[in-house]
Order: structure tokens, then C-alpha cells, then sequence
């Protein structure tokens, strides 16, 4: 459960066969920015909290979308209807080039509600206009694609801290019981709901089996296949969002 520590502290194929992480592999590397990606931060209005240099609690990516204002994060990340949280693209050493955005709605599948299903562990959220423009109006989003194994993937967070830098990976995509993987050491607390990209597109998000990995050198993504294809259709057609309910799973760490 060491994704959803954060989030407590914010609130109070040939390779598709599983593939273990070697020690001797990949480790997430500190950059300045990645494309589309950003830190989420709850509780804040305003964008109070990203200005005072409050600690995020996961991560998320800007989602290409005919709205231009869609942003991908885990399912276990977002709670509630979306009042007070606030998502800060391309944060980096104490900068905000993007601004803040304000949640609007959230849009999860079913199954999540249900029973927490951490193969719907993916969250889809509506962000509001921000001086007369829509979120891809000043951050270009990625599309929605389909993860393929065996192709490398670029896996990138937000480590649990104040105002930092993302980290980010580039392994093969492997698939472990359905779910994606990558073999990569130096995420944690905080990364949660950070992009998985291939060739330009959203194919994953951190989270889903183990709520996105309990050992330190493996990550987790739910599936992206018809399921997410569904609920990325229901947030573009912008209808009413979902009530979310605390994220806890029962394969957490």
C-alpha cells in the first residue's frame, strides 16, 4: 500500500509472460519536465496549495481529448466529486509554467465503485477553463492508445515530496496476469496516476495490481483496453461525473 500512504497523507507477445525486475536494472531518473505530465494535489482552491509549496499526492498526465480538457490519473488517487482537487502540469523546482487547474468531475468505471477492482483502476477527470483556455490549449495532451508487450514503454511520477522534479523509466512493456509491467527502481509515494507511454501514447497509468507495485523496483498498470476505451467516451460526451469512494484494495500492500 505504499501509493496509498500518499494519498492518506494528502487527505489527513513474447515478453507478454510475466518478467521479473532484475537488480541490476533500469532506475527512474530525475528530469526537469516530461510532456504532459504533472503532480495533483488535494486539499486546494485557487491553486493555493502547488503556490505555498504543499506536498502533492500522486501523479497524472494531460489525455488528448476532442474537449481538450481531460487528465489521467489512477482510480485509487481521486476521491469524492472532485471538489478540491487541483492538478499542476510540467511542475518543476518550485515553478508552475502551466499553472493550476481546477477539477471539475470525475469519471470512473463502475467495477472501481463496486469493489475496487484494481483492474479499473483508472480515473479520467474534467478540469475547468483557465483564463479563457482549455487545458490543451497550453499543455498538448497524448492519445489514448493500447499497450503493446515487449515494446519499450516510458514510465514517469511525481515522487512524494515538496515541489520536485518527475522521475521517469524506459524498459520493455511486459504483462504480468493481464496487467502491464516494468522492470525499474526509484518510484514511490507519490508517482501513483503517472503516464505510461508508447510511441506518443497514454497506455497505461501507475496503479492497478498492487495499486502499481509493492516492491521497489516494479511498476503496475491496470489494463487500457474497451473498458478504458468506454469511460475515456463517457468523459469526452462530458455527462455527469461519478462519486468516487476511497481507494483502499484488498491486494494493496
Amino acid at each position: 500500500m505504499r501509493r496509498m500512504a500518499a494519498v492518506a497523507a494528502g487527505i489527513l507477445v513474447a515478453l507478454a509472460l510475466a518478467v521479473p525486475a532484475r537488480a541490476d536494472g533500469p532506475t527512474a531518473q530525475p528530469v526537469e519536465t516530461v510532456p504532459a505530465t504533472g503532480a495533483v494535489f488535494y486539499p486546494s482552491l485557487l491553486g493555493l496549495l502547488p503556490l505555498l509549496g504543499g506536498p502533492h499526492f500522486c501523479s497524472a498526465s494531460v489525455l488528448h481529448s476532442p474537449s481538450k480538457n481531460l487528465v489521467a490519473t489512477a482510480a485509487h488517487c481521486v476521491f469524492g466529486t472532485g471538489v478540491g482537487i487541483e492538478f499542476a502540469p510540467l511542475l518543476h523546482d518550485n515553478v508552475l509554467p502551466a499553472g493550476t487547474w481546477t477539477v471539475q468531475r470525475i469519471y470512473i468505471d463502475p467495477e472501481w465503485t463496486k469493489s475496487f477492482d484494481p483492474r479499473h483502476d483508472i480515473a479520467i477527470l474534467r478540469v475547468a477553463p483557465r483564463a479563457g483556455k482549455q487545458l490543451e490549449d497550453v499543455v498538448p495532451g497524448q492519445p489514448l492508445g493500447t499497450p503493446i508487450a515487449g515494446a519499450p514503454v516510458t514510465v514517469s511520477g511525481y515522487p512524494m515530496g515538496s515541489r520536485g522534479r518527475p522521475v521517469t523509466c524506459t524498459a520493455p512493456l511486459a504483462l504480468v496476469d493481464g496487467y502491464s509491467s516494468i522492470g525499474c527502481a526509484g518510484f514511490g509515494d507519490g508517482t501513483s496516476g503517472g503516464p505510461w507511454a508508447q510511441d506518443g501514447h497514454l497506455v497505461g497509468v501507475i496503479g492497478g495490481l498492487e495499486q502499481g507495485g509493492c516492491a521497489p523496483d516494479v511498476e503496475y498498470s491496470t489494463p487500457f483496453g474497451a473498458s478504458v476505451q468506454a469511460l475515456f467516451a463517457r468523459a469526452v460526451a462530458g455527462g455527469a461525473g461519478d462519486v468516487v469512494p476511497i481507494g483502499f484494495t484488498a491486494n494493496a500492500c
